[in-house]
């Protein structure tokens, strides 16, 4: 199995694959990821997503289709979710820096003035030349939530048209295998225990041709004053959720889902969240309480 390791996105991504021209395969996906890092990124200035959000309030911009569909479908699970995913963000995400070092609480007045720029209604999507409009000043596009998990899908997707039938794609915690192991049945994926230190697992899953998507609120955090925030962001209080979880594990075939259930389980209780993932097809999960408890769906491959 041949390994490349590749800084972008913020994160560390490793691709490891079996396959006779693997040299060939990787170098092109290195590329691609580079290529979508220059077009998706929240971060980079010169990105077409950053040229969307510099012309809030001015005008549509023009996307290619890629970009636009991903945009598009964000904006659909943004609405149908209630806003528990909500692609529009941004603004408030820098309003409380978390994860950086000049992190804050920010004022409730800071944040009602924030809570007017995150509401997906106020984009405006045109499907026949693929225009993206953010109609007010202030307004930001964050794909951070559904990005990695697509570029994920996108990559398992070219490696399996190239032949390819044994690999593992890591996104920096999200990971999504291509059939498995070359001497096993299944891929072990350790989920992290969210109050031990880095690497040590809470639960061991099999999985064979999935995705594993984790989100927990140890991930990035910061105290101020007494109390301890985390980067889980309510698009309608304007701060960090509160309620029983500590992380939530999504397994499903495809990355993009898991990323979109992870959070969406986010919120809410844990019982209630295991009991609705119980009902949807092909998506199995784990959520770790915040008192330790493990709970999970009947069906999920743990390794015993």
């Amino acid at each position: 199995m041949q390994t490349e390791w590749i800084h972008a996105m913020g994160t560390t991504i490793r691709l490891s694959i079996v396959h006779a021209s693997a040299d060939v395969l990787l170098t092109e996906a290195t590329k691609r990821i580079h290529d979508w890092e220059q077009r998706f990124s929240a971060n980079r200035p010169d990105s077409t997503l950053m040229q969307i959000n510099q012309q809030a309030g001015k005008q549509p911009v023009q996307v290619d289709p890629e970009l636009y569909n991903l945009i598009e479908h964000g904006y659909h699970v943004s609405i149908s979710s209630q806003l528990k995913m909500n692609i529009l963000i941004g603004p408030l995400v820098k309003l409380w820096r978390i994860g950086f070092k000049d992190a804050r609480q920010p004022s409730p007045s800071e944040i009602t003035a924030a809570l007017k720029c995150i509401n997906p209604l106020d984009m405006q999507l045109n499907p026949e030349n693929h225009t993206v409009f953010l109609q007010h000043p202030g307004m930001e596009l964050d794909l951070g939530a559904i990005a990695k998990g697509y570029f994920a899908d996108a990559l398992k997707t070219y490696f399996v048209t190239q032949g390819v039938k044994h690999g593992i794609i890591d996104f920096g915690g999200n990971v999504v295998t291509i059939g498995t192991p070359l001497a096993a049945k299944y891929w072990h994926v350790g989920i992290q225990h969210p109050f031990e230190m880095r690497g040590t697992p809470i639960e061991t899953l099999r999985v064979a041709n999935q995705s594993v998507v984790t989100s927990g609120i140890y991930e990035r955090c910061f105290t101020w004053g007494d109390k301890v925030y985390h980067h889980i962001l309510d698009a309608q209080t304007g701060y960090p959720v509160e309620n029983d979880i500590a992380s939530v594990t999504i397994v499903s075939d495809h990355a993009l889902d898991g990323e979109i259930w992870t959070t969406i389980c986010c919120f809410g209780y844990a019982r209630q969240n295991i009991a609705l993932l119980e009902q949807l097809d092909g998506i199995e999960g784990l959520i770790v309480r915040k008192d330790g408890k493990v709970l999970t769906t009947q069906q999920l491959q743990r390794l015993s």
